[in-house]
């Protein structure tokens, strides 16, 4: 385990309220220094007091991001390093998914938002700060992903990057449960890139697959009201995001997961493996893959599409990413 834990810095973003909350709330109270990276600070500034309230740890700052905007992450990373001399741990725990949203969003680089805020904003994020991530003797990040990926057991599925910037947005329907699963699948697929780019540097790159977590009612009053009566139901057998929250501290902080990377792994800190289900297979094979959280669809490990998307997205930020203050 680490020592000297007020030195070690993480920074987590979407941390203002659900599991990322929690995950502050725990780092703070064992002893680390933590970043809450969040998208409004006015309605952060009480999260941000909770959790020192709770850690008993003072410890704990409070910074402006909006994961889905390359100026702000590019601002909040200038800032980050014109504060602190390295960063230990950055867990991406910011996500977009608006439930019932019908129409096309776009991010200020107009970019499709779910995409935005899910891909390319972590990755921009993870590239801005890596250098100072190289200072830590034992650098980790940690990527969210969500049980939403098990749609790609589907032979038919796959990642839509042709409408990133709403080239089809006339005439292709908004689908916000859709864009969610590419979004979460493409990341996922950045993370598997990105251990294997950062390797040699010694940084660990690792996702959580996140299955159903309880929802607070801050977040349900976010829902339209047919979600909202679906997210309460749901509630009654979801995890709480406490469990959620001590998974993210266990893959970044135990020893176990010190030299494991390029991995999915599971709330009960299982490391997750592809499936050896033949493409398109159905049965009760299948349906116990589909339940269960021990295997994810063959198409995260498909080399084409990884280099696909790693393509992308360095073209979407290639003429920011650069600018390394």
């Amino acid at each position: 385990m680490r020592t000297d834990l007020k030195d070690v810095t993480v920074v987590i973003t979407g941390s203002n309220s659900g599991i990322g909350k929690v995950a502050a709330k725990r780092f703070a109270a064992e002893g680390y220094h933590v970043v809450m990276a969040c998208r409004n600070i006015e309605k952060s500034s009480k999260a941000h007091k909770e959790v020192i309230d709770a850690s008993k740890n003072e410890n704990v700052d409070l910074m402006k991001l909006d994961v889905s905007s390359f100026e702000s992450i590019r601002l909040f990373s200038s800032e980050y390093k014109r504060k602190n001399k390295k960063l230990d741990i950055l867990i991406h725990n910011a996500g977009y998914f608006n439930h019932g949203e019908k129409v096309y969003q776009f991010s200020p680089d107009n970019i499709e938002l779910t995409f935005a805020t899910n891909t390319f904003g972590p990755f921009f994020m993870t590239q801005l700060l890596k250098d100072f991530l190289t200072r830590s003797d034992d650098p980790r990040i940690l990527t969210a992903s969500t049980t939403n990926i098990k749609h790609f057991y589907d032979p038919r599925r796959a990642i839509e990057l042709d409408n990133l910037h709403g080239e089809f947005k006339d005439s292709r329907p908004y689908n916000v449960y859709k864009l969610y699963g590419d979004s979460k699948m493409a990341l996922l697929m950045l993370t598997f890139k990105m251990a294997e780019e950062y390797q040699s540097d010694g940084i660990k790159v690792n996702a959580v697959m996140i299955p159903n977590i309880r929802q607070g009612k801050e977040s349900l009053k976010k829902f339209k009201s047919y979600y909202r009566v679906l997210g309460t139901l749901q509630n009654l057998y979801a995890r709480p995001p406490e469990r959620m929250a001590a998974t993210y501290f266990h893959i970044c902080a135990s020893d176990e997961f010190r030299n494991v990377t390029g991995k999915l792994i599971n709330i009960d800190n299982e490391i997750i493996s592809p499936t050896k289900l033949p493409p398109g297979k159905g049965g009760i094979g299948l349906i116990k893959e589909l339940l269960g959280a021990q295997h994810y669809p063959r198409y995260a490990d498909d080399k084409e599409v990884i280099e696909k998307v790693w393509d992308v997205s360095n073209s979407l930020v290639g003429s920011t990413s650069t600018h390394n203050n």
